[in-house]
């Protein structure tokens, strides 16, 4: 007669098993780690707690009744990253594709639950062709409970969503609607309707890379925020974004100690951002002199180049940071660019993290395509973001700031505590070029056609002279103070320091309705 531990002893064999040893097998062999190694290798040694293991499904449609494994296709748990905790789950590719059943989704549910209830994050390492179509309209329920989740603990606790393999239909709104999305290149893709629902509806030819993958959704569609090589880099690239962020919107970022620039605070910013303010120069290399060393992670680095925006440490402190790209298209905010500027801008104010903004914008992109695309409704995205954020918010106008572009990016007009500039700075409507072509218009044509030239290059150096400068802003408090480039980094540490404690208070409502 067998003892209890008997049957206990197969059934753990049969969790670890997943799909059966052939299939485990076959994933291995395409480069890829099991589910329950990609948890194992993704927490702290020895910390993983699976939760659930012997869940099956209930389903008997279909011959569903003879393929019941253990798990259902899902391992969840929680564990420990560096030491703090966070739940996770990670979808069993080699079990029914990893498609979700109702069973599959009461794991994820529980493990959210458990996340929210803890508060703590909460990452998903999904791989999956969507709804398991065997189980019908307890997919699709399974799969509204999830969403539900999602948005419920949104600005809540942390959540992060890993790309490992297909993920098609309902299997791609999930990570959509957590806060940062990483897909491995070559490996991963995304979509609603795969390739050949594709040609059979609209004739149209797209292989599954072109449709969805990694690249298209990180510098096309910008769904996907981070791009990694590997199951292990994603892995590697989770942990590293969990130690800019707290475990909760109510706590504040992990600080460390402060590592100041190596090369010096100083060194090399007057010689990087040219005094000729059409003169293009590379964001980053600002950004690497002021903000601790080594420490800023770029989101969206492939979309919406003309923006950068990613996480960092100032003196020790997670912050956000936001900054025009003058390289890209001369740093003008368009559609993509403000819609990835305001989607950062909210996440740090739902989880604490200060914004640090680096200014030189001549304005917004013109042209039809803009237009006609709804720049209005984007770019007031970003505005609104702005205002609405109450974390401290530090802004430092190195160049041009012109027109709505220099309300939008972060001035005191949108509630910014700080608001520094260069003596480069240029805070006016327009530049010179186009602000004398409408003052002047009339006094230039009048002028004998071989004066003009001479005369248009008179008013715009008196135009540059009178207008195109800090202290306009300065003198009626829009600018806190116009500093020493070399003094940049010193000044926003001790405005953070003074800044840290800060709250504010914002009339009572439901929620604001951000133009979508």
């Amino acid at each position: 007669m067998s003892s209890p531990f008997d049957r206990w002893r197969v059934l753990q064999k049969k969790t670890r098993e997943g799909g059966g040893v052939e299939r485990l097998a076959k994933h291995k062999a395409a480069g890829k780690l099991t589910a329950r190694d990609r948890l194992e290798q993704f927490f702290d040694a020895d910390t993983f707690v699976e939760i659930g293991p012997y869940v099956m499904h209930r389903a008997t449609a279909f011959g569903l009744n003879e393929r019941r494994i253990p798990g259902d296709g899902v391992v969840t748990g929680w564990g420990e990253v560096q030491g703090r905790p966070v739940c996770a789950f990670a979808q069993d590719a080699t079990v029914f594709g990893g498609a979700l059943g109702e069973a599959h989704a009461e794991k994820i549910v529980k493990i959210m639950e458990t996340a929210r209830k803890a508060g703590v994050p909460i990452v998903g390492l999904n791989e999956s062709g969507g709804a398991r179509i065997q189980e019908g309209v307890m997919s699709l329920g399974g799969y509204g409970e999830v969403f539900f989740r999602n948005v419920t603990l949104s600005g809540v606790v942390p959540q992060i969503s890993v790309i490992l393999g297909p993920c098609a239909g309902g299997a791609v709104y999930s990570p959509a609607i957590t806060d940062f999305v990483i897909m491995v290149a070559g490996q991963a893709q995304m979509f609603i309707t795969g390739p050949d629902v594709i040609r059979a509806v609209t004739g149209e030819e797209v292989t599954a890379e072109a449709l969805g993958g990694a690249g298209t959704h990180g510098s096309v569609s910008g769904v996907s925020h981070f791009t990694a090589t590997s199951d292990a880099t994603a892995l590697a690239l989770v942990r590293k974004i969990l130690s800019y962020l707290p475990l909760n919107n109510l706590e504040e970022g992990p600080r460390i100690a402060a590592a100041p620039p190596t090369h010096g605070p100083a060194d090399g910013l007057l010689s990087i951002v040219p005094e000729d303010s059409n003169a293009a120069y590379d964001a980053h290399d600002v950004i690497d002199r002021v903000l601790d060393t080594g420490s800023f992670l770029e989101v969206h680095a492939a979309w919406a180049k003309n923006l950068v925006v990613g996480l960092a440490r100032l003196d020790g402190l997670p912050v956000g940071v936001v900054a025009n790209q003058p390289n890209v298209l001369a740093g003008t905010l368009d559609i993509d660019a403000s819609t990835k500027g305001a989607r950062f801008v909210r996440f740090c104010d739902a989880f604490n993290l200060p914004l640090i903004t680096f200014v030189d914008v001549p304005g917004f992109l013109p042209g039809t395509g803009q237009e006609l695309g709804g720049i209005i409704r984007h770019g007031a995205k970003l505005l609104y973001a702005y205002a609405e954020a109450t974390v401290p918010k530090l802004t430092v106008i190195l160049r041009k700031a012109y027109g709505g572009a220099y309300d939008v990016m972060c001035s005191k007009h949108l509630g910014a505590d700080l608001n520094l500039a260069w003596p480069t700075a240029e805070i006016a409507v327009m530049g010179a070029d186009g602000a004398v072509n409408i003052l002047f218009r009339r006094e230039i044509e009048s002028a004998p056609a071989m004066d003009r030239a001479a005369l248009r290059s008179k008013l715009i150096g008196e135009y540059r002279a009178e207008f195109l400068n800090p202290y306009l802003a300065a003198e009626r408090g829009y600018i806190d103070d116009v500093i020493d480039p070399n003094e940049t980094r010193a000044r926003l540490v001790r405005g953070l320091k003074m800044l840290e404690t800060k709250r504010e208070e914002r009339p009572p409502k439901k929620h604001g309705n951000i133009p979508l």
